[in-house]
């Protein structure tokens, strides 16, 4: 920021802003000063706490979260509000993603969230889901017209928008994400994927594929490259084979990977593998962004989407 065009201080508003992001494989809080800049609204991170709750191993193998993995939920959220409260927060937004829209008990869930910890949480679609994080690329990226498709890979679900000259033309929510292919034997969800990407994206030239989500990102530092920066297809193929030649400890070890994303990076690179591969695409670039950066800049731009801390 450049605070020579800051009035005064006086003028200047920063607001402190919290999202929680209940996914298929964690929990994640973001806290983050929040404030405009030339009309455009900025955010600064404060504290980034990620717990390996996986409510997917439940739920894509039971259809139900189990009792002790809702206690380890609720104990997480607790944890987040008194985090949020020492760092007088003052909106926060939280949400939930695949596991919780695909959860048969995910009402009763989020009643005791409620009761226990005093926090409102909302389970959004996954279009919506793929809509925050587009909104946070194309406020981040500056060479929007070009042609994208943009995929971000959870533990249960992946969302997909096709961007041809920086404009949406198809969106698409996949029930396949790195946890449920783990847990399922049905061999179709990644063909299907597969399939209709090759369709879609059949008479587009020159796609470039963006990847987001925290897979995304740990792929972007194994491979010791840069956000934005190209990674090739051939690249991405060398470390699927290496990832995949190695144990869960080996990976934990000689990529330095928690433990809790050593046995899903596999199912991951063979997402994003495929969507080049049938999108003809050779060019892979993770901008490291997350469906909490998104949330906090939603935040910011409309406060009234989020809630009073009391």
């Amino acid at each position: 920021m450049d605070y020579r065009k800051v009035k005064s201080m006086k003028s200047f508003k920063m607001k402190k802003l919290a999202a929680i992001d209940i996914g298929s494989n964690a929990v994640r809080l973001l806290i983050a000063n929040t404030y405009i800049e030339n009309k455009n609204p900025k955010y600064k991170k404060i504290s980034l706490i990620r717990l390996p709750v996986r409510l997917g191993n439940d739920v894509f193998s039971t259809g139900k979260i189990s009792q002790k993995t809702i206690s380890n939920l609720i104990e997480s959220i607790k944890t987040f509000r008194s985090i949020m409260k020492i760092h007088n927060v003052k909106k926060y937004i939280a949400v939930a993603t695949s596991a919780m829209r695909d959860a048969k008990n995910a009402k009763e869930i989020l009643d005791k969230i409620y009761k226990e910890a005093k926090l409102k949480v909302q389970v959004i679609s996954g279009d919506l889901e793929a809509a925050y994080i587009l909104k946070l690329f194309k406020n981040n990226f500056k060479s929007i017209n070009k042609n994208y498709l943009f995929i971000d890979v959870g533990g249960g679900s992946t969302e997909i928008n096709l961007l041809i000259n920086g404009k949406i033309i198809v969106s698409k929510s996949f029930r396949l994400g790195t946890l449920r292919l783990m847990n399922s034997s049905d061999k179709n969800i990644l063909k299907n994927f597969s399939k209709w990407i090759k369709t879609k994206t059949k008479k587009i030239k020159n796609i470039i594929v963006i990847g987001t989500g925290g897979n995304a990102n740990k792929i972007l530092k194994i491979s010791n490259i840069l956000p934005y920066e190209i990674i090739k297809l051939s690249s991405l193929l060398d470390l699927f084979k290496k990832v995949k030649k190695y144990s869960i400890i080996e990976r934990i070890v000689k990529l330095k990977l928690n433990a809790d994303r050593a046995d899903v990076i596999e199912p991951a690179l063979k997402i994003y593998i495929n969507a080049l591969e049938f999108s003809n695409s050779n060019k892979f670039i993770v901008p490291r962004i997350g469906l909490a950066d998104a949330l906090i800049l939603s935040l910011n731009k409309d406060i009234n989407t989020g809630y009073d801390l009391d």
